[in-house]
């Protein structure tokens, strides 16, 4: 990448890929560091949705698990899971947002009151060693679970990473060897889809801290662009005038987490004039396809209320689509939806210092900016129902 086109992008890499798309007459784009992606959001859609494009496992569990079947399994136990614990998540919730300061510091804020109220899901409380809880808790706040921007911190994340990762181990060990009735946490039902033949103690403690980033980053970095956008784009004293959902699904929306789905080619195939062969890398954005004008009215605004409108639901792709989408979406949708609204519950919510530029990590996270929460009176908060 050359220096300027760098600049550029550290400024404002969505924005910087909008360019490249809209410069684009192939509906496809050459990113900066040689890869494609798709830029025209009806072929993304084919392609999301073609089986033949998505034939053998998904690239995102690696060589943890032996094949598509066990992806499958991990992915949907796990989401049962999240679904059974929302109860859970939503008690834990409650404390948790007493406990928050009324003026906080975010995104880091959201991602400790996130991964607070799902910690019981990942690990149950009465079931697993505290010693183990507690090396998950210090891990997730040294950098193994939300990206540590400097090398040193890095460095120390794995440190950590290897000491979890070898806790777990144990624990799996010790969880096979006297199994749970039903599962309890998310080990539990990462151990109930892994068979031991086939997946070992150690692959399956790395699929655990697999899940836990998977499950955390998203909601926490979601929570936060929910908060900042609807804070930005109402500024009165007046209550927000969305629901909660809709301020979510337009948060998802407008600002996807994942703003970029790769996919190796699994067979030499011609796409936007560009010949791929097997294992070639092409990507799928989010963010494009979400902003792309043949598929949204006034797609830039950040608009909660087009959620109810008819006929202004474009391609929505936040968790992907197709054989490989997220079989966590929509718990995933509820968990936001109920964090927004406790924190949102009888309080206006302003922001300081906000910023709708991303800051890239591991995905689309917003950039620092200061919450604050002023109690109101009860029944006067913010619109947090559902239509």
């Amino acid at each position: 990448m050359r220096m300027g086109d760098k600049r550029r992008f550290r400024r404002d890499p969505l924005e910087y890929i909008d360019g490249l798309r809209r410069r684009s007459t192939t509906g496809i784009i050459q990113l900066p560091w040689g890869e494609y992606c798709v830029s025209d959001a009806d072929l993304a859609r084919r392609l999301l949705r073609d089986p033949e494009f998505h034939t053998g496992k998904s690239d995102f569990f690696g060589e943890l698990l032996p094949t598509r079947e066990a992806q499958v399994a991990v992915g949907h136990a796990v989401r049962d899971v999240l679904r059974e614990g929302v109860p859970q998540y939503q008690a834990e919730l409650v404390r948790a947002v007493t406990e928050l300061s009324s003026t906080s510091r975010w995104p880091e804020s959201g991602n400790r009151l996130v991964h607070r109220c799902v910690a019981g899901l990942l690990l149950h409380p009465v079931s697993t060693p505290a010693a183990a809880r507690r090396l998950a808790d210090q891990a997730a706040r040294r950098g193994v679970v939300f990206h540590a921007p400097r090398m040193w911190q890095r460095v120390r994340a794995e440190v950590w990473r290897a000491r979890l990762v070898a806790a777990l181990t144990e624990e799996v060990r010790q969880r096979r060897e006297h199994p749970a009735g039903q599962a309890r946490d998310v080990l539990d039902a990462v151990l109930g889809a892994c068979p031991p033949a086939e997946v070992s103690d150690r692959a399956v403690a790395e699929l655990h801290v697999m899940m836990h980033r998977a499950i955390v980053v998203p909601l926490s970095a979601s929570l936060a662009w929910s908060v900042l956008l609807a804070c930005l784009h109402h500024t009165a004293d007046s209550p927000w005038p969305w629901p909660a959902d809709q301020v979510v699904r337009e948060a998802l929306r407008h600002r996807p987490m994942p703003w970029m789905l790769a996919r190796g080619v699994p067979y030499p195939v011609e796409v936007g004039g560009v010949a791929f062969q097997a294992g070639d890398l092409l990507s799928v954005s989010p963010y494009l396809t979400h902003h792309d004008e043949q598929q949204w009215s006034d797609p830039d605004a950040f608009r909660p209320e087009r959620w109810q409108e008819p006929g202004d639901h474009g391609c929505f792709i936040t968790f992907g689509a197709g054989p490989f989408t997220c079989a966590g979406a929509a718990v995933a949708q509820t968990l936001l939806t109920e964090s927004l609204t406790a924190l949102t519950r009888d309080t206006r919510l302003s922001v300081t210092g906000g910023d709708t530029r991303a800051a890239m990590a591991e995905g689309n996270v917003p950039r620092p900016f200061t919450l604050c929460r002023t109690p109101m009176p009860s029944g006067t908060g913010h619109n947090t129902g559902r239509r």
